[in-house]
């Protein structure tokens, strides 16, 4: 078992790294025998998991695939300091995505064989 932690911490729109590493966790947790992914949202990545995002047809909706990686089995936790600063509600989340602390955020890094930082 191989267990890996991704940190985002950039918006989900404006730069592309939530997007590219959101398409690397699909791909690992797709192929990966033995892969235990966790994601964690930090700063203006907080705003990755707010549900119901509207994007331009043919854009990619950063929400939907965070939806992806949390039926595909990784865990989702979002900085809850990052939410009150952006006004971001427990409810206002997608499903599978849970507000975090940072006690959780050192936990998964201590438990963690890679960090893979966006």
């Amino acid at each position: 078992m191989t267990d890996l932690l991704f940190i985002l911490n950039d918006p989900p729109y404006g730069t592309e790294r939530g997007y590219n590493a959101l398409r690397l966790a699909r791909n690992l947790l797709k192929k990966g025998e033995g892969v235990q992914l966790k994601l964690f949202l930090l700063g203006d990545a907080a705003a990755c998991a707010r549900a119901g995002q509207k994007v331009p047809q043919g854009f990619y909706n950063i929400a939907d695939m965070l939806g992806m990686v949390a039926r595909a089995g990784g865990e989702i936790g979002v900085c809850g300091t990052c939410m009150e600063a952006r006004g971001i509600g427990a409810a206002d989340l997608i499903e599978g995505a849970h507000r975090g602390t940072l006690d959780e955020l050192t936990e998964w890094t201590i438990a963690a064989d890679k960090v893979l930082v966006f």
